[in-house]
């Protein structure tokens, strides 16, 4: 595992809080149906924000990946048999 420098997570620091200043100005904004669609789009760059450089994903091995890619896939299967289970009722 490699070492990251305090630059690297300054930087990332202020690419979430840019994030979540665009999250909160978005809020006052009517987009309608993309509301969603853009609050999740930004939900999803923080995470991968803090999944590649906080949690070391990104100087990891082979193995730290494919468990870092087969928890989101967990993640997508188990939200997909919600969906459909809500959806069917």
């Amino acid at each position: 595992m490699t070492t990251s420098s305090p630059k690297l997570y300054w930087k990332t620091f202020i690419a979430l809080m840019a994030l979540l200043a665009i999250t909160w100005s978005v809020g006052y904004v009517d987009l309608g149906p993309f509301n969603l669609v853009f609050a999740l789009a930004i939900a999803m760059a923080k995470a991968v924000l803090i999944m590649l450089f906080f949690m070391h994903i990104r100087g990891g091995s082979k193995l730290l990946h494919f468990v870092a890619v087969a928890g989101v896939l967990w993640l997508l299967i188990l939200l997909s048999l919600v969906l459909g289970d809500y959806v069917t009722r």
